[in-house]
């Protein structure tokens, strides 16, 4: 018993607290950066100096830009990008540009899998290390890669903050008829720019 209780002590003590980010490939809220910021340095306030984040969506953008930004304020902050392939880079960059050269990077070993599951696979990777996620997850989305693994952070105990908000839907407060109007008026815009 003395020795479980000591291994327990032992591991708490040394225990590195970890975040993930987890969100939709598209945001919409202009309140999101500010909460993101502030649910960031709630983490750092209880200790957690180790953050992780993917490369596949404006909410992973988003969460590596401002850990950058308050790395300003808090310089022991460890960033690390987890890459699902390299062709992840090879889309976004030019090879004259090293986009994450001031962060770590890690790969898991998912190059086998079907590339509609490599996303699965890494996030589940990514949370099986961490602690705590913070996420975009609007949870009646229908299918959504985001909301499957906050179910899986869920299942493993993590500590959730979820940064969703009813507001944060494009089309929050309107009318079905001012719904159809906006798009009505979007399709009209489009197809005069294509004469």
């Amino acid at each position: 018993m003395t020795f479980c209780l000591n291994f327990i002590i032992i591991f708490t003590e040394f225990h590195e607290m970890k975040t993930a980010f987890i969100g939709h490939r598209q945001i919409f809220a202009k309140t999101l950066p500010q909460r993101l910021i502030e649910a960031i340095k709630a983490e750092i306030d209880n200790g957690c100096l180790s953050f992780t984040m993917g490369t596949h969506g404006e909410f992973d953008s988003l969460a590596l830009s401002v850990c950058r930004q308050l790395r300003n304020e808090h310089p022991d902050i460890k960033i690390e990008v987890v890459l699902t392939s390299l062709h992840t880079i090879e889309k976004n960059y030019e090879w004259d540009c090293i986009p994450y050269s001031d962060v770590s990077t890690v790969m898991y070993d998912i190059e086998d899998a079907h590339y509609k599951q490599q996303i699965t696979l890494s996030n589940r990777q990514m949370l099986d290390t961490c602690d705590t996620l913070i996420c975009y997850v609007d949870e009646n989305a229908y299918r959504s890669g985001a909301k499957t693994a906050m179910r899986y952070a869920e299942k493993r105990g993590l500590k959730i903050v979820n940064l969703w908000r009813e507001q944060d839907k494009p089309f929050y407060g309107m009318t079905k008829e001012q719904v159809d109007e906006y798009w009505k008026n979007l399709s009209e815009q489009i197809l005069s720019h294509k004469k």
